[in-house]
């Protein structure tokens, strides 16, 4: 597989075409700020009264409604959350979207489901870091990158002499993508592995272990601070190390005692049975079930805060007594205050 960086892209395309970024969330204030720092004429897209607006402003980026950030643009990539996109593509990006302009997407959840069918002449192509918003832009910032993927689903009518590949890795470099390395996929592959790696392993998986075993330290007498250092924070100790250089090089660093624990005790966690689970989630993502669970949770929310679903897990979450010795404990952690990926007054 050929790995694409800053040599096989030129970033002079996407600087010669007039961008709009659609949302100012995670992924969406990354998007536009690193555009913008590459050169790149960008507008973002919003409601007017989108908290998000003087955000935008404040960080010098030109904002606008929706409607008329569209219009005129030469590739729209578009960064609301997943379950509002179908909307404002069809009452307000496809009405005013140039019959030959370029849609983009960090995502392809909605093309994939079809959820939201472009034009006969629309390209529409995908460039999506592998990593949070947050991080994609603080990784830029300090002169590094995300690695990232690309994909193009239709190379249509666009109005640059370029291909939709070509406007693709031009945007991963805006980005900072091709720093690190970007990857060719299609629409198909990235929708359904990203979402099985979210709910199996990286955000599903491993949040439901953190629990368990933090309930059986706590449970079998244990201090909840101590449950709360062995099963939650020294995670990131850990993934760090297996990031750095896979499962071996972590092997490397811990003790012989805990590696040997890993060996004989692993599989006894994470069994068989767990990976016939796995291949029932996979199965259901395939189908479109998960989708359309996830967007029939949705629609029965007014104010856009997430369904009965959604709510009721956010407030088993907030309640479960793991959040409450961590909040207590991260802000003795002095270190941990001093620079924030996440702050929801600037991004």
């Amino acid at each position: 597989m050929k790995i694409f960086y800053d040599e096989d892209a030129n970033l002079e395309i996407i600087q010669g075409l007039k961008v709009t970024i659609i949302g100012y969330g995670s992924q969406g204030h990354a998007h536009a700020n690193n555009l913008k720092d590459s050169g790149v004429d960008v507008t973002v897209g919003l409601r007017e009264e989108s908290s998000s607006w003087k955000k935008a402003e404040a960080a010098g980026l030109k904002v606008a409604p929706v409607t008329e950030a569209v219009d005129g643009a030469d590739l729209v990539m578009i960064l609301a959350p997943d379950e509002f996109q179908q909307a404002i593509f069809e009452s307000q990006i496809q009405p005013n979207l140039k019959s030959n302009a370029v849609l983009a997407f960090a995502h392809g959840f909605n093309v994939h489901f079809n959820k939201i069918i472009p034009g006969e002449n629309t390209s529409v192509i995908m460039i999506a870091p592998k990593g949070p918003g947050h991080t994609v832009r603080s990784t830029y910032v300090n002169g590094g990158g995300v690695p990232s993927l690309i994909a193009i689903y239709k190379d249509g009518q666009s109005s640059s002499e370029h291909s939709a590949k070509d406007i693709a890795l031009s945007y991963a470099k805006a980005n900072g993508g091709t720093r690190a390395g970007v990857l060719e996929t299609t629409f198909k592959e990235e929708t359904e592995t990203d979402l099985f790696g979210e709910q199996a392993v990286l955000c599903g998986g491993m949040t439901e272990l953190i629990k368990a075993g933090y309930e059986t330290l706590v449970e079998g007498g244990y201090s909840p601070e101590m449950a709360y250092f062995e099963c939650l924070h020294e995670t990131k100790l850990i993934v760090d190390l297996i990031h750095e250089g896979g499962i071996a090089n972590m092997h490397y660093s811990i003790s012989n005692t805990a590696e040997f624990g890993d060996y004989v005790s692993g599989p006894k966690v994470i069994t068989a049975d767990t990976k016939i689970a796995m291949k029932g989630i996979l199965s259901q993502i395939q189908s479109g079930e998960f989708a359309d669970n996830f967007l029939n949770d949705c629609r029965q929310s007014n104010d856009g805060s997430g369904g009965p679903i959604m709510k009721e897990c956010r407030k088993n979450t907030a309640s479960h007594s793991i959040e409450k010795v961590g909040s207590e404990l991260r802000s003795k952690m002095k270190f941990l205050n001093s620079e924030r990926l996440v702050n929801k007054d600037k991004n």
